[in-house]
């Protein structure tokens, strides 16, 4: 049973108030559920940080892990470092707090390497883990975490993920599914990543501008090429973001796929029950599997700088192909 944001809240403020508050928690729900929000309440609660702090550089005693890196992973390196910094004595006896956000882009050797700090926690801390997909995460990692499952919550869904799901809806209703019709919906991916590609792009070199003309007469002319380059760094860091929501979004669907497949009410996009029921009876379990499966190897793709409009077209041939 999944819970609403504020009672989620209730319910670990009572396990805290009563001295029951468990020492690992898997925070999980579809984008917009709030998972971040109920993690900086949390955090506020047993650790004294104001919520709007939590993740920041403000944040005392609290430790963040987030996929930074261009394969949009969470590495070794970084659980070694958080591991590192929950061993050291906390100032006033604040409680420790470790956030894993994106939990499920945890890297496997670095799911691994954490696995000893869910077993032997150190004194006076606490693990937030948070995913939208907590199915592909390790059993030995679901099995030591108390779930925490959030309802979709009612924020609005970003233009880009509303034309996705506009293509994907589409799907049941074709009669067969063809070589042509997998690549029309990777084309129609493609442009949509296109259109954000140019509207980063766009919003970055008026950034650039207005700084050059605000400082131009003020610095030499190498601050400005470094700050060229930072630009482009920053294009290509949100352009993967943004990208990586709309992969997020595919695995979604195929989850509510697989949910309806299993007789399970669809979690993460209610509003579209009825169109990923009807796909569902197109496959058996192992097919619906195996299309996640491919999804993943496609993200991996991507992740490795394979050249994207070639891996989306052979995912979705083999996705959504016959």
């Amino acid at each position: 049973m999944a819970f609403s944001r504020k009672k989620a809240l209730n319910y670990l403020r009572r396990a805290h108030d009563q001295s029951r508050l468990g020492h690992a928690y898997l925070i999980s729900g579809p984008a917009g559920s709030g998972k971040r929000a109920l993690a900086a309440d949390v955090t506020a609660l047993v650790n004294g940080t104001e919520s709007k702090d939590v993740f920041s550089a403000r944040a005392r005693e609290v430790y963040v892990a987030e996929p930074e890196s261009k394969s949009r992973r969470i590495v070794t390196e970084q659980v070694r470092q958080l591991e590192h910094a929950l061993q050291m004595r906390a100032a006033n006896d604040r409680r420790k707090v470790a956030i894993i956000t994106e939990a499920d882009r945890l890297q496997p050797q670095a799911a691994n390497a954490f696995l000893k700090t869910l077993e032997e926690p150190p004194a006076n801390s606490l693990l937030l883990l948070l995913s939208a997909l907590p199915e592909v995460l390790p059993d030995t990692i679901l099995s030591r975490c108390i779930s925490i499952p959030l309802e979709p919550g009612e924020v609005d869904q970003p233009e880009e993920q509303k034309r996705l799901l506009e293509l994907l809806r589409q799907t049941p209703q074709r009669k067969s599914w063809t070589v042509e019709s997998a690549y029309g919906l990777a084309q129609g991916l493609q442009r949509l990543l296109a259109g954000i590609r140019e509207e980063i792009k766009e919003t970055n070199a008026q950034n650039l501008k207005a700084e050059e003309t605000r400082y131009q007469n003020s610095t030499d002319g190498t601050w400005l090429d470094d700050r060229e380059d930072y630009y482009k760094a920053l294009t290509e860091s949100q352009y993967v973001q943004r990208r990586a929501h709309l992969l997020e979004v595919l695995f979604l669907w195929w989850s509510d796929v697989l949910r309806a497949k299993t007789g399970v009410v669809a979690r993460d996009f209610p509003n579209l029950k009825k169109e990923t029921a009807e796909l569902s009876g197109r496959f058996k379990t192992p097919e619906i599997l195996k299309r996640i499966r491919r999804l993943e190897q496609m993200r991996d793709h991507l992740a490795y700088n394979i050249q994207e409009a070639l891996a989306i077209e052979v995912a979705f041939l083999r996705v959504f192909g016959c």
